[in-house]
C-alpha cells in the first residue's frame, strides 16, 4: 500500500537514529514501529494490583514502625538466653 506520510520532527528523528543503528530502510523502521505499536494495543491490560489489608493481631504497646528494632531486641534475648546455659 502506498500512502504519503508526515511525521513529527521527534519520531522522524528517533525513526533516523533507529535506521541507521540497525541499517533499515525506511520501510523496514516504518513498518517495523507500526507492528510494535499496533500489537502492544492487542494485549489486555492487566488488572491493577490491590492490597489485600491483614490484621497482624500485635498487642498494644508494640510500636509498627520499630519492628526491625524488636527484632533486634529479641535476637539479642535469644542469645543471653544461650549463653547462659
Amino acid at each position: 500500500m502506498r500512502t504519503t506520510l508526515t511525521l513529527e520532527p521527534d519520531v522522524a528523528l528517533k525513526l533516523k537514529r533507529k535506521m541507521a543503528a540497525r541499517k533499515l530502510t525506511l520501510k523496514e523502521a516504518v513498518n517495523q514501529a507500526l507492528r510494535i505499536g499496533l500489537t502492544a494495543e492487542e494485549h489486555p491490560k492487566s488488572k491493577p494490583f490491590r492490597v489485600e489489608p491483614h490484621s497482624f493481631g500485635f498487642k498494644p504497646g508494640i510500636d509498627l514502625d520499630k519492628l526491625g528494632q524488636l527484632a533486634d531486641q529479641l535476637e539479642d534475648e535469644e542469645i543471653i538466653r544461650k549463653l547462659q546455659l
